[in-house]
Formats: structure tokens, sequence, C-alpha cells
């Protein structure tokens, strides 16, 4: 059984499109890669106190549950050299699952759908981009009704 899950990645640090570029590829070996979205140069939100991002979204489709998209997804970020030394830092990568067919899980260090995703202009224009009928599962509405519902003031501008 394969689900599709989206996934949103971001970088803010070094040659951020060669970073999210490289993520692209070693995604390919969790899954078949569909749609990826273009690159969208976005202000950082909850720290605005360092570099803006490049964020994309990319679809695949996984026989992995969840859990093991998320470990194999951390993997990844260890592997590129990702630190975690302050939340919502500055990072080189970063691969967040946003939704995850329609499953709603809510486990320790794993909520689905992503949790602010739904107010992060920088997850649903490339979302919109790829996939606008996506729905979000506890919400009961699309991506392009979620993006129509934000307000203004987070600048995201597609390269």
């Amino acid at each position: 059984m394969t689900e599709i899950a989206y996934l949103s990645l971001g970088s803010n640090l070094g040659d951020r499109a060669a970073n999210l570029r490289d993520a692209i590829v070693q995604l390919e070996e969790l899954g078949r890669v569909g749609a990826i979205s273009g690159f969208y140069e976005t202000q950082p939100v909850d720290m605005p106190d360092q570099p803006w991002f490049l964020n994309c979204v990319v679809a695949i489709e996984t026989g992995k549950t969840a859990r093991q998209l998320l470990q194999l997804a951390l993997k990844i970020e260890a592997g590129m050299g990702r630190l975690r030394m302050r939340n919502k830092g500055a990072r080189n990568i970063d691969i967040d699952i946003v939704l995850y067919g329609d499953h709603v899980v809510n486990e320790p260090g794993l909520n689905i759908p992503h949790p602010e995703m739904h107010k992060r202009r920088f997850v649903l224009e490339p979302l919109v981009e790829i996939a606008p009928e996506a729905q979000h599962p506890e919400l009961g509405k699309s991506a392009q009704e979620l993006l129509a519902e934000l307000p203004a003031g987070q600048v995201v501008r597609r390269l």
C-alpha cells in the first residue's frame, strides 16, 4: 500500500538551491518523487533575525509509514550536516511532512498534518502550485482554500 505524502523543504544556509536539489535527489530513495514545486524565496516567520529561506514542496508516493518517512527525512537532514542548535534557527536543510494521504497522526515527535501548515504561506504557495486540491484532513479545506484565507504579511516570491 502506498500513500502520497507532501514534504516541505527549506534552506537558508549555504547554497540554498543546491541544498534543496540534493535533498530531492535523496528523497527519491524513499519512494517515487512526483511533482516538485518551483523554488520560493521566503521571509523567516518565527525568528526573523536570520537569512531568508528558499522553500519548495515535493510530492512523493511511498510505501513507507509516516514514522518511517520522518526517520528517513531526519537521516537525510543529518547526512547533509544539519545541526539542531536553535529551535527554528538557520539551517542548511529542513524537511517536514506536511500531509500524508488523508491520515491524521498525533504521536510524540510526529504530527500530521503539520500543525502550522495552514498558517504558513511558504508551505501553501508551493503546495498549491503542485496540488491545489490537496485536502487538510482535519480542517476539510483544500490547500487552495487555506491559501486564500491567509492574511497578508508573509513575503513569498517564486524564483
